[in-house]
């Protein structure tokens, strides 16, 4: 019966080719779609890494004009001792303007065995910065006073599997050839998805802030009570002013960034869904004027296998099938240059990814294709033998 079918579809083809055309059009769009979907759903679905809830992020200018490292140490320090007096203030911590959601990158490399690591997200934070962020530690240790004169990192999970696999990573020694760029690994922690929830963590690294960082350090993260409230806030504002004298202070709700970051995404991905859609609704109406035609076209054939016996739902069924052959005809080819993305590890995007969204773009194509020929084989099937064989 299939081989029958094919060779009907395949004497037809120059007939059928707008079908075919139409199906792999869409095949790839939809593959497209699902691919972009499959890779935010899956990532969404992994655990952010941290706590978001309560932690504030105060960006001030660095108007100060004190070049001795020392003295300006002793500045900020009293700046921090103020704040973590506060009552409504349960940790603090100065950091790198990298920290999660602040739309600020830095990116380095690491070599491990002659294996190059890049790109790598470069995070220069203090001792209290994982209380903060209430990021958990899977290996190792977390930065302390005895790092204050070693080159010590600590690696995220992502990097860790990538350099050491199953090997425990707490010990070891990475970094360039030249001996003064090693740095030690002393622990590991789990991933912080710091582009949103619908990014990957990537490959990630903390180091030590140094005791000359504070030039150019111009960022603190606050862990505030459930007490902190708009009036707190107002009044943390006049308190900043007093201490960072000249200078623009900005204080900003993580929990309002995270928003800001995931809208970033899912407003486009909107937009793509809604365009696609559009698409797949004039794809559907055209394939159902397609079949339409044909019907219109075979009415002769149709009648005359009425005549000789056919039940109506066997000439439905046969149309119905007819329009799946051809579907799988389209989906082969499309399928050949939607396999390459996972072969090709293009985007640097997991094979699962592709394969997934390959699957769902079959299934959903069949389903269209089904839908727009149920109604023009039900037609063909009310089609009676002795007009059509009239008519003809």
């Amino acid at each position: 019966m299939f081989k029958h079918l094919f060779k009907l579809s395949w004497n037809k083809r120059k007939q059928n080719f707008l079908f075919l055309s139409e199906i792999l059009v869409s095949f790839m769009v939809i593959f497209a779609v699902f691919s972009l979907l499959t890779f935010y759903y899956l990532n969404y679905t992994l655990p952010k890494g941290f706590e978001s809830e309560r932690v504030w992020s105060i960006a001030y200018s660095r108007n100060v004009k004190i070049n001795d490292n020392d003295s300006l140490r002793m500045y900020y320090e009293n700046i921090r001792r103020t704040l973590k007096a506060v009552p409504e203030i349960e940790e603090l911590s100065f950091s790198s303007s990298n920290f999660p959601y602040s739309n600020s990158h830095s990116t380095t490399g690491f070599t491990y065995k002659g294996k190059e690591m890049s790109p790598i997200n470069n995070y220069s934070v203090e001792d209290d910065y994982n209380k903060v962020l209430g990021i958990k530690l899977l290996e190792g240790r977390w930065f302390n006073k005895e790092d204050l004169n070693q080159k010590s990192v600590v690696i995220n999970q992502t990097l860790k599997q990538a350099m050491f696999g199953d090997e425990p990573a707490a010990g070891k020694i990475v970094g360039a050839d030249k001996e003064e760029d090693k740095w030690k690994v002393i622990g590991v922690v789990a991933d912080v998805k710091a582009e949103g929830d619908f990014w990957p963590a990537g490959k990630s690294f903390y180091k030590r802030l140094d005791t000359g960082s504070f030039k150019w350090v111009g960022d603190i993260l606050l862990k505030v009570s459930p007490k902190a409230d708009a009036a707190f806030e107002s009044r943390l504002n006049k308190l900043l002013a007093r201490m960072i004298q000249n200078s623009n202070t900005e204080i900003r709700h993580m929990e309002d960034t995270r928003e800001s970051k995931n809208s970033d995404t899912i407003i486009p991905m909107i937009i793509c869904i809604t365009i696609a859609g559009f698409l797949i609704i004039n794809v559907a109406l055209g394939l159902f004027g397609v079949l339409w035609y044909n019907i219109n076209q075979r009415r002769g054939e149709i009648g005359l296998r009425r005549a000789i016996g056919a039940t109506g739902s066997s000439v439905s069924f046969q149309l119905v099938s007819e329009s799946l052959m051809l579907a799988t005809l389209s989906i082969i080819v499309g399928s050949f240059f939607a396999l390459q993305f996972p072969l090709l590890n293009v985007f640097n995007v997991a094979a699962s990814v592709y394969i997934i969204a390959l699957l769902l773009s079959i299934a959903f194509i069949y389903l269209l294709v089904i839908l727009c020929s149920l109604y023009p084989g039900k037609q063909a099937a009310a089609i009676r033998p002795a007009i059509a064989l009239h008519e003809e």
